[in-house]
């Protein structure tokens, strides 16, 4: 899959609005009601799941729900919405779409009150079943707020292999360890990593996590913070960019990756034609109709290089937000907290497929390494949560030479520099 998108300036510009109360009447009187759109086609996995807890919660509850399989085209459609006063009163996306369109123009609800509810049946609250260091890695909205997302889902990014490959047995502790490895493997003729060449989002994500480990967290996002341009000419960030280099050049990529289009090195990895692939906790799923005979899938993280620190692993949750002009928040509220009961996101698990949030709901078997590694490390935003023209304009296409072979450590960090200097120029 790609990387997640935000939305267009036009479209977050568009949230200037005025409230509008909500009708009172017998629905509300017998449980409420509210209106609900979802990222999901009603013939998705996610979607049954989900309608199931709606039928069930309307049952309980009384509580008439009103849903709109939007699929993916609700990004376009909920700015306008709101500016229209026609704002659904829950929605769902990646954690970056509602960051961008509500929690960043401060029209995100802030959802405490649900963490602060119990689970129905369960005795237990939101906030015990949700870790809050998922959370605490979300930006903040003007109200320096992170609690504008309820996740169900919780997505991340690392390595994917087969366990049932006799060369593959130990996975590697240390960076050092991974590169000794690609040698080993390069010597029987196998390739280490497959890797789309246009997929940019995704191979960043060797030289995201790299800065992390040789540099410590949050370093991408105090370089591009820095309006100066300063952060791209400290000595550890050209030492990872050399990381990159000494990768490239080495050959550990899957032949033919810089004229690649994905996912023709995904479903190449799956063939076993190449034996790790770094990208998202959708890739079992993507890849699973291309599996060779007997293979098994696992997961590590990208490994360590300084000492053994700095272990965080990328998060990228989706969930529920309030539209803080929503007309029915209260009802919604009770659903949200209703569909994170064990035996509703359950299905999120067992029929979708995805991770859930809840470390009690064990993942599907191909993402049972992961769900340990999201439980056990400290959680980050991928590239520190920077997105949009940013990455287009200033970083990607100097990566892009970087990955290709175009380019040595130091001409990157020249063109990263200039794109930067040319970026805060026009934005700034």
């Amino acid at each position: 899959m790609r990387a997640p998108k935000v939305l267009a300036a036009g479209v977050v510009a568009a949230l200037a609005l005025t409230a509008c109360g909500g009708d009172k009447g017998t629905t509300e009187e017998k449980g409420g009601q509210f209106t609900y759109w979802s990222m999901w086609k009603e013939n998705e996995p996610q979607a049954k799941v989900i309608k199931a807890a709606i039928d069930k919660f309307q049952a309980e509850t009384g509580t008439k729900v009103t849903v709109e399989w939007q699929g993916r085209d609700i990004r376009t459609k909920i700015g306008p919405a709101i500016a229209a006063n026609k704002a659904p009163d829950l929605v769902e996306n990646g954690f970056d779409v509602i960051s961008s369109l509500l929690a960043s123009t401060g029209q995100a609800r802030d959802l405490t009150p649900v963490y602060d509810s119990e689970v129905p049946g369960e005795g237990k609250k939101v906030s015990d079943v949700i870790p809050a260091k998922y959370l605490d890695a979300m930006p903040k909205d003007p109200d320096g707020v992170t609690r504008w997302i309820v996740p169900y889902v919780l997505n991340s990014a690392m390595f994917y292999y087969n366990k049932a490959d006799a060369d593959l047995a130990k996975t590697p502790a240390t960076w050092d360890d991974f590169v000794k490895l690609c040698e080993t493997l390069k010597a029987k003729d196998k390739a280490c990593v497959a890797s789309d060449g246009d997929n940019t989002w995704t191979n960043f994500l060797f030289m995201d996590y790299l800065l992390v480990r040789d540099n410590g967290p949050g370093t991408m996002g105090k370089i591009v913070n820095d309006k100066t341009g300063a952060g791209w000419d400290q000595p550890g960030v050209l030492e990872t960019a050399k990381r990159i280099e000494a990768f490239v050049k080495a050959g550990h990529i899957l032949k033919g990756y810089d004229a690649s289009k994905y996912p023709a090195q995904q479903t190449n990895w799956a063939t076993g034609k190449a034996a790790f692939h770094l990208d998202g906790t959708w890739v079992p799923s993507e890849a699973q109709k291309n599996l060779a005979s007997g293979f098994k899938v696992g997961e590590f993280a990208v490994p360590t290089t300084a000492g053994g620190a700095n272990t965080e692993l990328d998060i990228i949750p989706l969930g529920f937000a309030i539209p803080k002009r929503a007309k029915n928040p209260e009802p919604a509220q009770k659903f949200i907290a209703y569909f994170l009961k064990k035996d509703n996101i359950s299905g999120i698990s067992t029929e979708a497929k995805n991770i859930t949030p809840r470390a009690d709901v064990p993942a599907p078997e191909e993402l049972l390494d992961a769900q340990k590694l999201l439980t056990d490390s400290p959680s980050r935003l991928p590239i520190d949560g920077v997105s949009g023209d940013y990455l287009d304009k200033a970083l990607f296409p100097a990566f892009s030479e970087l990955w290709l072979g175009k380019a040595t450590a130091e001409q990157f960090i020249t063109k990263a520099k200039e794109g930067h200097l040319a970026y805060w120029k026009a934005n700034g």
